[in-house]
């Protein structure tokens, strides 16, 4: 079988029905079969960045992997900041590109980067886990599988492989064997360390269970699929929930137990507890404790007790603070295995469920969870980016899923709008490049069917990424692209113009029409300016046949609300 056509075949049977692709000339032996492998859909995007940021959303939200396929040379300098986003996010991402036949190598062919000249393998290299050239057909199986279990190894990352022309064109010999499912999620555990955890729920000799017991959940427990694991625990011994941003609706934000967000645009509830001195026990899950997880680094989330973390990534734990009690392991089999504690201490730690009950009652009465909840309903012309949020949870289904891009405006979609469940809320958190979340989403409509899909982006995000809206409008995608637009690049400009008219002038944007670029680029555009005409264009926008852009005007003055992680930081510049 020729290397293109197995390539394909492999993916299939790896339950991968999308490639993401900008067509050239070191790609063309795989146009054909593209065209005519069973179960494989080919989407051709704009760029190969916009190809790449497809994959990365297919990979986050079909729970296997994405496929990005380009040429050698500038494809692959396209991909770069792509790559370097996915293996932030730990996004499991296959890179594949092309490249000049092997006899060409290092004689001044036409975009020739093998390793005798540009050598894409070492420009992917850093961004990616592992980056290798297929130099040889008999290669391939083995190159393939080693980039595929590198891949899904925890941490999961992006990888890259170099196919030469003749490679391409070559016949591989051997059968490509599906990998275990187990492979996509390793259920491993230090069963000695959650042992240690118990002694700290339940100390020896019956001592008092601590009351004030609290979780912190990361993007490791959608990664794993420990939601339900995570409810069920929270739920059997009354431990208040909060999430970092990254895993946003991985614990249910209207669930009692939910206090929102811990950290970057985070909620009250959630940062006034970890923040008070009183949290006895803080049990971390798949969180690596960065700057954007923990406000910079305050030392007074740090519990009285002991700190827990839980996480795949030996390094990660004990990187930022101190751990008492290290578990290295999936999220969903460290807490199937805290869920068997033995009866004994269960009952001794359940003991304790009605004082923390009414420890989480005397944080709800302490005020709202959101800093300033009136903003939700602002009447303000422009519109406040708090309405928009409030407004968009309502149209969209319970299910539906948003990528929101980088920008003010995720700062307002992460403090006012709610995500019920995993896999609901996409954002690239750990890079930030903006206008990752409309092709993102291309990339997870392809992966989710028939649930809705919404992309909330900026205007300095759709100056950078919007050509991919044609992507979605060419496929017949049903995606509903919310801008808005506030003439700014937004967290830009609320710190230059602190600085001056000069300083801020530098970062606002000409007014442009999104709607009407919308319609240019194959797709229907609605253009929103007073807040009662954001439900009408929302329901009208997911009523229709293919993808809708709705440029909602907003002013760039409102302040976002990020003000504890803001002192946090100036806190921690005075003091450093």
């Amino acid at each position: 079988m020729r290397t293109t056509a197995y390539l394909l075949e492999s993916l299939v049977a790896e339950g991968v029905g999308h490639t993401f692709l900008v067509p050239g000339g070191l790609v063309d032996p795989f146009l054909p079969d593209l065209a005519a492998t069973p179960g494989m859909t080919p989407i051709v995007a704009a760029h190969e960045s916009g190809a790449a940021y497809m994959a990365d959303g297919y990979a986050r939200a079909s729970g296997r992997f994405g496929v990005a396929l380009a040429i050698g040379g500038p494809g692959v300098t396209n991909l770069v900041t792509a790559a370097a986003s996915a293996r932030a996010d730990a996004s499991p991402v296959l890179f594949v590109t092309g490249q000049v036949p092997t006899d060409w190598e290092g004689r001044g062919g036409f975009q020739d980067s093998s390793p005798a000249s540009l050598n894409d393998v070492a420009l992917l290299s850093p961004v990616t886990a592992l980056s290798v050239s297929v130099e040889n057909p008999h290669l391939t199986h083995h190159h393939l599988r080693a980039c595929l279990t590198r891949m899904l190894a925890g941490p999961k990352a992006p990888v890259h492989m170099s196919l030469p022309l003749d490679v391409q064109r070559a016949e591989v010999p051997s059968p490509w064997e599906a990998l275990d499912d187990s492979v996509y999620r390793p259920r491993f555990v230090d069963g000695s360390a959650v042992e240690r955890l118990w002694r700290v729920l339940v100390p020896d000799g019956g001592g008092e269970a601590p009351t004030r017991v609290a979780i912190l959940a990361g993007a490791g427990v959608e990664k794993s699929g420990a939601t339900d694991c995570l409810v069920a625990f929270a739920e059997q011994f009354e431990i208040p929930v909060a999430t970092t941003l990254r895993a946003k609706g991985a614990f249910p934000e209207d669930h009692r137990l939910s206090l929102g967000i811990f950290g970057y645009a985070g909620h009250r509830h959630a940062i006034e507890t970890f923040l008070s001195g009183r949290v006895e026990v803080l049990i971390v899950l798949g969180s690596g404790l960065s700057q954007r997880d923990t406000l910079f680094w305050d030392r007074k989330m740090l519990p009285t007790r002991a700190l827990v973390h839980v996480d795949v990534d030996p390094p990660a734990i004990g990187r930022t603070f101190h751990t008492h009690v290290p578990i290295v392991g999936d999220c969903r089999a460290a807490l199937t295995l805290m869920m068997e504690g033995g009866s004994a201490r269960v009952m001794h730690l359940r003991a304790g469920n009605q004082a923390r009950a009414a420890w989480l009652a005397s944080i709800r009465a302490s005020g709202p969870r959101e800093y300033d909840p009136g903003h939700a309903a602002s009447e303000d012309v422009p519109l406040h980016p708090a309405r928009v949020a409030a407004e968009l949870r309502q149209a969209l289904p319970r299910d539906a899923a948003v990528a929101v891009d980088s920008g003010a405006h995720r700062a307002f979609f992460a403090h006012y709008f709610k995500a019920y469940g995993p896999r609901t809320y996409y954002t690239a958190s750990n890079l930030g490049p903006m206008g990752w979340a409309i092709p993102a989403a291309v990339g997870i409509k392809a992966a989710l069917g028939q649930t809705p899909v919404a992309c909330v982006t900026g205007d300095g995000c759709m100056l950078m990424h919007g050509m991919e809206v044609a992507t979605a409008a060419r496929y017949g995608l049903p995606i509903l692209f919310v801008v808005v637009n506030n003439n700014a690049l937004g967290n830009v400009w609320l710190r230059a113009i602190q600085e001056g008219p000069g300083p801020g002038a530098l970062a606002e944007l000409p007014g442009h029409d999104f709607a009407a670029f919308g319609r240019a680029m194959g797709a229907r555009g609605l253009t929103v300016t007073r807040p009662e005409e954001l439900a009408p264009a929302f329901a009208e926008g997911l009523s229709g046949e293919g993808p809708c852009v709705v440029d909602v005007r907003c002013d760039r003055r409102f302040t976002t609300p990020v003000t504890p992680y803001s002192e946090a930081k100036k806190e921690w510049v005075d003091s450093d």
